[in-house]
């Protein structure tokens, strides 16, 4: 079995997936589409780069990876309806966005989450890191790393939660004695930049970190907060559980299925500090999904849809 990856080369989330993908399944690559038993969109919305002959006959799968129901919107629905002409089957990161994407098709849809390569987020000490990265030992460094803003617009990506974050930050800063320092990574983090300069709270924006810099950006943390409203993964709480960084969550995307009951949150309703015991479950939990046996289930799903 041959297995075409089609990603949206944006240097973002999908195209590290796209890469960790070929770098653990060389046996199943394949670069050319015309010659691959199976076609997996794993950028969705990149789908017309494929030819519709080609499309119409190999075996798809569609990667869905989260619907915002405030954002689908007539257009999108019929984007969907003319896309799923084409796909045989769906994959999807979480039960949550397996109901979503149920409402929409009739099609088989495979529920299997992302994975994480332990090799790369290990745990780092905490005072080096943040020597390294020029921060404060003394500060209590909130993390965030993802973009959060509409692009070119200044405006919240509701999504996303930066607002919920801002809040959050708001009464953690009320209710710890340290000076609460945010350390952003990604782009488009204009709007959570403003909010916080309006709040008198100080952060770091280090933008497109790679990924040396990156691990020493969740190593750094005392907290890292994912106050998503919809998510797929997100890949931070992979990363987070991993390197045994504090992390607390609203119940978005695959939170749930990792994160210790003592991890997630209504933010910014509840908010709690993470013990080192709900740390340890992370942690434990986490390593179902590493990426050398987890590809197993992928596999097995590519294999089905290709019986299909």
């Amino acid at each position: 079995m041959k297995i075409f990856v089609l990603a949206p080369q944006e240097n973002w989330i999908c195209d590290r997936i796209s890469e960790e993908w070929h770098q653990n399944n060389p046996e199943v690559r394949c670069d050319n589409p015309h010659e691959a038993d199976v076609l997996w969109l794993l950028a969705g919305w990149c789908w017309n780069h494929i030819k519709p002959d080609i499309l119409s006959t190999k075996k798809v799968v569609l990667t869905v990876h989260h619907i915002v129901p405030d954002k689908f919107t007539d257009q999108k629905h019929e984007e969907f309806v003319i896309r799923d002409r084409y796909v045989n089957a769906y994959h999807v990161p979480n039960k949550k966005t397996a109901l979503l994407v149920r409402q929409l098709t009739q099609k088989p849809i495979f529920i299997v989450p992302y994975w994480y390569d332990k090799t790369k987020w290990e745990e780092e000490n905490l005072l080096e890191a943040r020597q390294s990265l020029g921060l404060s030992k003394n500060k209590f460094i909130v993390g965030s790393f993802q973009r959060d803003t509409e692009g070119g617009t200044g405006l919240p990506k509701l999504e996303k939660g930066p607002d919920i974050f801002c809040e959050t930050l708001k009464i953690l800063r009320e209710e710890i004695d340290e000076t609460v320092h945010v350390l952003l990574g990604g782009w488009r983090r204009s709007y959570v930049m403003n909010e916080l300069q309006s709040l008198g709270i100080e952060y770091t924006l280090n933008e497109l970190a790679d990924l040396k810099t990156l691990k020493k950006m969740y190593a750094a943390c005392d907290l890292y907060i994912v106050s998503s409203r919809h998510e797929g993964g997100p890949q931070a709480i992979f990363e987070a559980a991993s390197m045994k960084v504090p992390i607390i969550s609203r119940d978005v995307g695959i939170a749930s299925e990792i994160l210790s009951p003592y991890s997630i949150f209504d933010l910014p309703k509840q908010i709690c500090l993470p013990t080192k015991e709900s740390i340890e479950t992370n942690y434990k939990n986490v390593q179902m999904f590493e990426i050398s046996h987890h590809k197993e289930k992928y596999l097995n799903m590519f294999k089905a849809i290709g019986e299909l």
